[in-house]
């Protein structure tokens, strides 16, 4: 008799129920925004980083770059972002905040803090670092392998 997985206790699962436990979270803090956290996160590297090409962009912040296109078209129909051609290279399309844009993304912020402490809300405060720096040392691992 075999028994079967036990996902309840699988890093991937609990990983996976986190992550829509931190987008439904993300979803319902910033819904008058209408925003999803990648768009945000493109946003917010905007912000330190106007200018950027799509393709680095897209891998700043972890998110695949064929698919990347349609997320920055509905940042642009939204009037946050403005998209032009490289001048040294056509094809290549550089990204920058539009000042709808900047002040969305000022006005999210504090909204994405409060909902990153929510998620957090269970934890004592050192379970909160430590989880935290587990997650980044698992990402960072998973990045460079």
């Amino acid at each position: 008799m075999s028994q079967s997985f036990d996902f309840a206790h699988a890093p991937g699962h609990l990983i996976r129920r986190a992550q829509q436990i931190a987008v439904a979270v993300f979803a319902e803090h910033l819904a008058a925004f209408d925003v999803t956290p990648v768009q945000f996160a493109i946003l917010n590297a905007l912000m330190d980083a106007p200018g950027t090409d799509q393709v680095s962009l897209a891998a700043r912040v972890a998110f695949d770059a064929a698919t990347f296109g349609s997320v920055i078209g509905r940042l642009e129909t939204k009037g946050w972002v403005r998209r032009e051609a490289s001048p040294q290279d056509r094809r290549r399309k550089l990204l920058w905040l539009t000042p709808k844009g900047k002040k969305a993304v000022i006005e999210m912020a504090p909204l994405v803090t409060q909902a990153q402490a929510l998620i957090l809300q269970p934890l004592q405060a050192q379970e909160q670092q430590q989880l935290v720096a587990l997650l980044a040392k698992l990402v960072s691992a998973q990045s460079r392998g």
